[in-house]
């Protein structure tokens, strides 16, 4: 097995991630969304429902965005708003099952299913294990990340959260 160069390493990690962000706009150019808004929906996805605060939250959204977001995505069907099973004076948003809003999920998701699926059927059960447990792993890494960037602590005097200056 070879081994990597760091610099090497970094420059294969830069156009992977590159890659993964590129094909996640033309998902959601080819599905008529716009790319927050299928971000949106692979949030609402994995968590199952949530409140718009959390959504906003874990998108990255201002609250006013995520309104105007919840608010797209309800008029194509993929999401609806519902009060809050513990409390009825929250709303929560979840996702519409098996909702697609017109879009042809095969074509958007298939092209890259396809060819990342033939990329991981090189590799061995163990060496899968390894790679699935770097996903995992760095997930929680990036998120916490975002996290710190997105903290008080972090934000250079005079910058706002939006990035403008005071």
């Amino acid at each position: 097995m070879s081994t990597v160069r760091r610099e090497d390493a970094h420059r294969i990690y830069r156009r992977y991630v590159d890659a993964v962000v590129l094909n996640g706009q033309a998902s959601a150019e080819a599905a008529g969304l716009h790319t927050t808004d299928l971000r949106a929906l692979s949030v609402l996805d994995l968590a199952g429902s949530l409140t718009s605060g959390e959504l906003a939250e874990r998108t990255g959204l201002t609250t006013g965005a995520t309104t105007r977001l919840i608010d797209r995505l309800e008029r194509r069907g993929l999401v609806r708003r519902a009060v809050h099973p513990a409390d009825r004076r929250k709303v929560i948003i979840e996702p519409v099952a098996g909702a697609t809003g017109g879009v042809d999920v095969e074509a958007v998701a298939g092209p890259a299913r396809r060819r990342v699926g033939a990329v991981l059927a090189r590799y061995t059960p163990e060496q899968l294990d390894v790679l699935f447990d770097y996903f995992e792993h760095a997930a929680t890494a990036y998120h916490e990340a975002t996290e710190e960037l997105r903290s008080d602590a972090a934000r250079p005097a005079g910058v706002t959260p939006e990035g403008a200056q005071e």
